[in-house]
């Protein structure tokens, strides 16, 4: 395994102060320009007496060093993304030669475009790769392509995903905080109507983000951002003239609208609603779901993620478990699982 958890912090620290280093990035540190202090309240539980609640940490990360990411178990996600990518680039001129039915392609195009947000997340957070390492290149790779049907570039999704953990819930600073909604209907429903025009929604909410932040990461960003863009669109359009626009619609712009409003509502609204907790335990929530853990990309455990991020996505399930009770003791609310 080649990321440690640094266990050396002094005790006084180890229970209220976010780490730094290797063990800042597990523990919902940032990197890429997040200067700002974290909107974070390292939680103190003052009910708890305070060699408790430091033994209540060291508990809990080394469960959670039992399932930090070995980039050798990894390279499923590299093999898997590159090869939907491929296969999807594919599906355009074997749709349009008939050699493919269109509705597969749509199947299969929507399909991606709702799952391929989850191993970017990998790459967001180095998971398949560590920097300096042999499979840093591969998760890097993973990370550029697996958003592009989106037309969200890697840079500005893991800027914007690295300043959610440190301001989570944060009205202002938080990137996807405008995704709140009252209800699951209204959540649904609010994933489309932020993405029209002159809706104050999430890529407007990502402008104001970026001007905040104002390092060279956020500039290089907002350009990679504008030049998907452009592109994705030219090539649609130039689809539609040739006369393929079913195709355009149906292996490109429907497939990922579906895709953002999948996301959105899985991966944002649902695991952090209602949006009243800032401090580690409680920005976060414990949920069930009739949909299960694979239909809900794993969300229901989402508190272990926002507590150790380089815990792969397939490991959360059986992390929370094996962390609930030190959860539970520490007052999160652990009953809908």
């Amino acid at each position: 395994m080649d990321r440690q958890l640094d266990l050396s912090a002094r005790e006084e620290n180890l229970e209220e102060q976010p780490l730094t280093g290797e063990a800042g990035l597990i523990e919902g540190g940032v990197e890429n320009g997040a200067d700002d202090r974290s909107a974070f309240q390292w939680r103190k539980a003052p009910e708890l007496d305070k060699h408790v609640r430091v033994q209540l940490r060291r508990e809990e990360r080394a469960v959670a060093a039992k399932y930090m990411a070995d980039p050798k178990q990894m390279r499923i996600y590299t093999v898997v993304t590159l090869g939907c990518f491929a296969f999807w680039l594919a599906l355009f001129p074997l749709c349009m030669m008939d050699i493919v039915p269109l509705w597969f392609g749509f199947v299969f195009s929507t399909f991606i475009a709702a799952v391929g947000y989850v191993p970017s997340h990998e790459a967001m957070h180095h998971n398949i790769g560590r920097p300096g390492t042999k499979y840093h290149f591969w998760n890097e790779a993973v990370g550029q392509v697996a958003t592009i049907i989106l037309i969200f570039p890697f840079s500005m999704a893991r800027l914007m995903h690295m300043h959610h953990h440190y301001h989570c819930n944060h009205p202002e600073n938080d990137p996807d905080y405008t995704d709140g909604a009252d209800n699951w209907w209204k959540a649904w429903i609010k994933t489309w109507l932020n993405r029209q025009p002159g809706a104050d929604g999430s890529i407007h909410h990502y402008k104001r983000c970026l001007e905040r932040i104002g390092t060279s990461e956020a500039r290089v960003a907002m350009r990679d951002t504008m030049l998907l863009q452009i592109g994705s669109m030219f090539f649609m359009f130039a689809l539609c003239w040739s006369g393929y626009a079913f195709e355009a619609a149906l292996l490109f712009w429907l497939p990922r609208h579906l895709g953002l409003s999948y996301i959105r509502y899985w991966l944002s609204w649902a695991p952090h609603h209602p949006r009243d907790g800032l401090d580690r335990y409680t920005n976060t929530r414990v949920f069930s779901t009739w949909v299960g853990h694979w239909m809900s990309l794993g969300m229901q455990y989402h508190i272990v993620h926002h507590l150790y991020p380089g815990i792969p996505n397939h490991a959360t399930k059986y992390a929370y478990y094996e962390m609930k009770p030190i959860l539970e003791k520490r007052g999160v609310d652990c009953s809908a699982l």
